[in-house]
């Protein structure tokens, strides 16, 4: 999953210090790999693990005071498995 969260607040560094702590959320998760980028983050994990992480930031961020939180998600699915590692080749 290609994952980019966009917490909207008024204040610019609280925004990226919420950006921060959902790349700390993912990062402490078990069985997931990820990779953050300059504009996603790439995760590697199952369905399940994958669409609770954007669960979980969207809640986290809400709790946090933000008025507001868009997603951009790309999911890449295939029989037998994908990695990110793959995708690289």
């Amino acid at each position: 999953m290609s994952f980019q969260i966009v917490p909207i607040f008024e204040d610019e560094a609280k925004q990226y210090k919420m950006i921060d702590e959902v790349i700390d959320m993912i990062k402490s998760m078990s069985g997931v790999k990820a990779e953050v980028g300059p504009m996603a983050t790439c995760v590697e994990g199952s369905m399940d693990q994958v669409l609770e992480i954007v669960k979980k930031a969207h809640t986290m961020l809400l709790e946090k005071g933000c008025s507001r939180v868009l997603s951009h998600v790309s999911i890449d699915t295939k029989k037998g498995g994908v990695s990110m590692a793959s995708k690289m080749k």
